[in-house]
């Protein structure tokens, strides 16, 4: 099959309307969950604030990266999806475009780099797509998903830098905001960003007076130092055990959290463990380190929450039981 012109290969990453995250609802209502709202009576003494826990976990895919990939499947072209999709991640989106490839009856490409977490390598194999290796960087993840497009014609829907994408992760705001109406501010993790300029421009387009916030490891904190410099950092290795905000802020994801005035917090990984931990005990679920980094930063600087109604992503669930973070060397 000829390659695909690089235009559209590289899709669309510019930030999409608060209408277009209404069209995006609309679109992936037949096949997403409409996941629940958790409250924890003891979390919310021990931060002071008025926690509403958004529970991505218990999303198709065991993350709110379905919302994306979904949308993005659903608005290709027939011409377009019967070549198939082609993406790079860590785990959780390549699992969510595997699935949402499935709904629609065409074929998934997930690059996959060395050292992601097994349990979601595994998801994304049982759920039907062609799986490639990578080294563990940003620059192989983008040159093996860019081979395989060009050899075999796949549409490429990158994780965080896609209009679909960031439209589908929009659609977390407008639920969460019906569930928990009179929210004060909400918080997401930040990695690529794809999650949080959705969450800002749907927030702002429902209500301009929220409060927004991101929460990132301090070993992963480019888009922090991003917004304090004024200029996106390229230049940055991320050590975390938070594996799915190891990516790099996507440029336009960056400019999309300075329109909406996105306060960014970084949190220690020592922080997020014990946060992992607080949600098993307090509401009794499973959710990957990465997402706990939102209880982690609301406890960590408690009077910027105190006494205010707090939505907060709890982004994914597909955790490896057999390497929990408070285990792993013992």
């Amino acid at each position: 099959m000829s390659a695909v012109p690089t235009s559209e290969a590289l899709a669309s990453d510019a930030l999409p309307s608060y209408a277009q995250i209404l069209d995006a609802a609309a679109r992936i209502a037949p096949h997403a969950q409409v996941t629940p709202v958790l409250r924890s009576a003891a979390l919310d003494a021990l931060s002071g604030a008025e926690l509403h826990f958004k529970c991505e976990n218990l999303q198709r895919g065991g993350a709110f990266k379905f919302r994306g990939a979904c949308n993005a499947v659903w608005a290709l072209s027939d011409q377009q999806a019967a070549r198939g999709v082609v993406t790079h991640s860590s785990g959780n989106h390549g699992n969510a475009l595997a699935l949402a490839a499935g709904t629609r009856g065409i074929a998934a490409h997930v690059v996959v780099p060395e050292g992601a977490v097994q349990a979601k390598v595994d998801a994304i194999e049982r759920a039907g797509a062609t799986l490639h290796r990578c080294a563990p960087t940003q620059a192989a993840r983008e040159a093996k998903a860019d081979e395989i497009r060009r050899a075999t014609g796949a549409v490429l829907v990158h994780p965080y830098a896609n209009t679909q994408v960031m439209a589908g992760q929009g659609t977390v705001a407008l639920e969460l905001c019906r569930q928990a109406p009179g929210l004060d501010a909400l918080i997401t993790p930040v990695g690529g960003g794809g999650l949080a300029s959705g969450v800002a421009i749907a927030a702002h387009g429902m209500d301009a007076s929220l409060s927004l916030f991101g929460a990132e490891p301090r070993g992963a904190d480019d888009a922090a130092q991003s917004i304090a410099r004024g200029t996106r950092v390229s230049d940055f290795v991320p050590d975390t055990v938070c594996d799915g905000l190891r990516a790099l802020i996507g440029e336009s994801n960056l400019a999309a959290l300075r329109a909406h005035d996105v306060q960014i917090i970084t949190v220690s990984d020592a922080e997020t463990i014990a946060a992992m931990q607080l949600l098993w005990s307090e509401l009794r679920i499973i959710v990957e380190v990465s997402c706990a980094t939102v209880l982690a930063a609301v406890l960590q600087q408690p009077a910027r929450f105190a006494g205010r109604r707090i939505g907060a992503v709890l982004t994914g669930g597909n955790v490896d039981l057999q390497a929990l973070p408070w285990s792993m060397g013992k």
